[in-house]
């Protein structure tokens, strides 16, 4: 591993943590990858999208993949120590920029300087958690422990349909109760919003599709995760099965109950035999989130934050350069359409059909079900991107656009204030005019 590192290092000219991560992951790779700084990148990005094959999903291996993060940072760490270029214990002490000058970081250098690019990788909510964070290395560091207990305290108390401690899998088991289930007023306001994507969006955003995801079995195909006693491993569900779950969703079948002056907590109602799955807008809450987090931290100046192919930036960087944020290509995840420059908060959510799919007898089955059918969508759409302040609704929205197609997704997206970028199935690029000022196509 450590000759593998030397050598690219000797190939490139650059310090290994920069580009360690990426060199040892598949080049199918499952994960959102930042290739911070490559020095012969015809166009760097501050983050760029690698979605993933199913062979190599985080879902799978999930308890396989910190310990395979520690091995890579120490035998990073190692090189840097013993075989560096004089920069003794050095980590991302300079950083090229697209001006090509350069940019110490609190870890490299003479003396240490107060604000610098600490960066982090870890995982949760099923997906890799990159950081890169602006401020001093005490700062940075109680920022990422933070960060890291809301995302796990939103997965495990909120959102999660599996596990018994979260408000989700409590409002699943009471479906059918005249008396409901109790919520908090967080939860309580996300359906709301949900509520009314569904209903504007003409019920192409559906967060009640639990009893179709659990039919399609999508995490577990997703996963790769498939049987080896199924001669073709995956299976089709019956058109009685699909028609059958199907008449267990729509979000206008929720009911909501505001708690009264003194009366206690919110109330939620659901049909029984209906399942919430918000994983639609998972992401885009833990943007939120972190997005609070960050405006209560003063000492953070910057700081963008990759969740599996949401992103979140924040703040400035010390020089006053845009993030760049990469745009996957869906006809080659190995590559992306173009960036879009950034400056200050915003969130960015992508949806298409190259995320989770699996291929059977030549049809592509992938993980956006469509609520009208039952189905993975048919659509001439193979990614989009929505640009956004609200991460929720930015997540929200990517998924609601890719199923409305760009005619009515411009429409949606321009109700909402928000920009949008379709890739379509032939490759052309279609986008709202407020979204020409930020992307650069390649």
């Amino acid at each position: 591993l450590i000759g593998r590192i030397a050598a690219l290092s000797r190939a490139t000219g650059q310090s290994p943590p920069s580009w360690a991560m990426a060199a040892f992951l598949p080049p199918e790779s499952a994960f959102t990858v930042d290739f911070f700084f490559m020095k012969n990148s015809a166009f760097l990005c501050d983050v760029v999208v690698v979605e993933c094959a199913d062979e190599y999903s985080i879902a799978k291996r999930m308890r396989k993949l910190k310990y395979f993060f520690r091995i890579i940072m120490v035998a990073a760490a190692a090189l840097c120590c013993s075989c560096g270029n004089g920069e003794s214990g050095a980590r991302d002490s300079a950083a090229v920029l697209e001006n090509g000058s350069s940019e110490e970081s609190e870890y490299g250098g003479t003396g240490r300087q107060e604000i610098g690019a600490n960066r982090y990788v870890d995982t949760a909510m099923g997906t890799v958690i990159q950081q890169t964070v602006y401020a001093s290395e005490e700062t940075a560091a109680d920022f990422y422990v933070k960060s890291m207990a809301l995302l796990k305290e939103l997965e495990e108390e909120r959102l999660s349909w599996r596990l018994e401690t979260s408000e989700v899998w409590r409002i699943n088991g009471t479906a059918g109760n005249e008396e409901g289930c109790g919520i908090s007023e967080e939860t309580a306001g996300v359906l709301r919003d949900c509520v009314e994507l569904y209903e504007r969006s003409d019920g192409a955003f559906d967060v009640t599709l639990g009893a179709l995801t659990r039919l399609w079995n999508i995490d577990k195909w997703a996963a790769g995760g498939l049987d080896d006693g199924e001669a073709d491993g995956f299976r089709l569900p019956s058109s009685a099965d699909v028609e059958h779950a199907l008449k267990l969703c729509g979000s206008d079948k929720i009911r909501l109950a505001a708690a009264g002056l003194g009366e206690g907590e919110p109330r939620v109602f659901l049909p029984e035999g209906m399942g919430l799955d918000l994983g639609a807008v998972g992401k885009g809450l833990a943007q939120s989130g972190l997005q609070g987090l960050l405006e209560a931290e003063e000492g953070v100046a910057g700081a963008v934050i990759s969740l599996g192919g949401s992103i979140l930036t924040f703040g400035d960087k010390p020089d006053g350069s845009p993030w760049k944020v990469g745009i996957v290509n869906p006809f080659d995840t190995s590559s992306n359409v173009g960036t879009l420059s950034l400056k200050g908060q915003w969130c960015v959510s992508t949806s298409g059909d190259y995320e989770r799919y699996v291929e059977k007898d030549g049809v592509r089955y992938h993980h956006i079900l469509d609520p009208h059918t039952g189905y993975p969508a048919v659509s001439d759409v193979r990614g989009v991107t929505i640009l956004a302040k609200n991460g929720t609704l930015s997540d929200g929205l990517s998924t609601a656009c890719f199923l409305l197609g760009p005619e009515r997704g411009m429409e949606l997206a321009e109700e909402y204030e928000v920009e949008v970028l379709f890739v379509m199935s032939d490759g052309q690029i279609v986008m709202s005019e407020g979204m020409e000022t930020y992307f650069t196509e390649f």
